[in-house]
């Protein structure tokens, strides 16, 4: 299985951005799916997740600003972040989980400036 993150840069915060993860060499629908990000400085965090046949779970931090997503045709997951804040800037990281394997991407960049 692999995993290809891309769409992070550079937003004025207030800003948007969408990040896509393409999965590869595996069926998507049986994975839980999750972005984690590491802050500067900081260890690795969840950010969102969608299990496989469950609903999406968001940190706190996140909720109502943020949205995981899946296309299944194009094995693709999304993640939505509106109203970013420079809080919201580090390395965002696509994950894959089907236990007990996981699977991760190298990681977008993603700066929110203040």
């Amino acid at each position: 299985v692999q995993l290809q993150a891309s769409g992070g840069g550079l937003v004025q915060a207030g800003g948007s951005l969408r990040l896509s993860c393409t999965v590869s060499g595996g069926i998507l629908s049986t994975f839980t799916m999750a972005w984690y990000r590491q802050p500067p400085g900081k260890q690795r965090e969840l950010v969102a997740s969608f299990p496989s046949g469950g609903s999406t779970n968001y940190a706190d931090s996140v909720k109502g600003r943020f949205t995981i997503s899946r296309d299944y045709v194009r094995k693709m997951v999304f993640l939505q972040m509106n109203s970013l804040r420079p809080e919201d800037t580090g390395v965002y990281y696509c994950h894959a989980r089907l236990a007990p394997y996981d699977y991760w991407g190298q990681g977008t960049q993603v700066t929110v400036s203040s």
